[in-house]
């Protein structure tokens, strides 16, 4: 790669793993938004005036924004504004970025950029579906009085987490079902050993201790958690807004957590080596 050094603006510490792994491998790194303590990683933190331009790459965090205004930088005490000016700055670098759509509608100047969503990248998805499946599992143990060991417990879609946390849940003795749509998911669902059963029959379960959301769109409304998982306790691990009425499980005096980003929290080294990873996939791609 041509490429010899990156700066990395905003995030959370799975982005200074990543900086750290882009280091150890000869790469120049450049760090802005850290000025907060978040460990003992050696980078200096420089402002963006002169992070940037040394840079030949610039690499934003996950998620993007918060807000809408501002570079999420939790790690900042001055904000990060996502302006006219940061667009301006980064012109003729490589920025690699989660929300890419977000910036390009924020204003035109962006489109003039070369942006690379990692985010969006299948690499990303597949690698990243094993530390939130694990931290899924950690929130399950911390929030449940029994042992997942014996446990039934109810995974919600089969995508890449819905796979791996149906696997990680079998391998610690739970009795898992899965909840799917399509007819070819719900065949290999019965192959691989669990019970099956489609999305339109969530309300037919019954004895569900654990119950583990991966859909983002709501699958739980507060008619199918009166009617059967008054005694669950519901993780939550899609996008915001999920896929599980929070107000409706309040109100019925259902245990919710809606657990998001467990990557970054539960695993940020591994987080941001796949980080690390997918960028420069992408970099001798392109």
């Amino acid at each position: 790669m041509k490429t010899k050094s990156f700066v990395i603006i905003g995030g959370d510490k799975r982005q200074l793993f990543a900086a750290n792994a882009m280091r150890d491998e000869g790469f120049k790194i450049y760090v802005c938004g850290f000025d907060k303590p978040c460990g003992d990683f050696g980078f200096e933190n420089l402002p963006l005036e002169r992070a940037v331009p040394p840079a030949d790459c610039v690499v934003l965090p996950i998620p993007l924004t918060k807000d809408g205004e501002n570079i999420n930088a939790p790690f900042s005490s001055v904000p990060i504004k996502i302006d006219d000016e940061l667009a301006r700055m980064f012109l003729g670098k490589r920025v690699f970025c989660s929300m890419k759509s977000r910036l390009l509608s924020i204003s035109p100047l962006w489109e003039q950029t070369r942006l690379y969503d990692y985010f969006a990248r299948e690499e990303f998805a597949v690698e990243n579906a094993v530390p939130s499946a694990e931290g899924a599992i950690e929130v399950a143990m911390r929030e449940y009085e029994g042992t997942i060991h014996g446990s039934k417990c109810l995974v919600a879609g089969f995508g890449r987490i819905g796979k791996v946390l149906s696997k990680m849940l079998d391998g610690l003795g739970a009795k898992v079902v899965v909840a799917a749509r399509k007819k070819q998911d719900l065949s290999m669902i019965y192959a691989l050993g669990y019970e099956s059963v489609d999305m339109k029959e969530l309300c037919t379960l019954k004895g569900i201790d654990l119950v583990f959301n991966t859909v983002p769109s709501l699958i739980f409304g507060a008619h199918t958690l009166a009617v059967a998982y008054k005694g669950s306790i519901v993780i939550d691990l899609a996008s915001a807004p999920g896929g599980v009425d929070f107000d409706g499980a309040r109100r019925l005096g259902i245990k919710t957590v809606h657990a998001l980003s467990l990557p970054g929290k539960v695993a940020p080294k591994t987080s941001g080596e796949i980080i690390k990873n997918t960028i420069f996939n992408m970099l001798e791609e392109d």
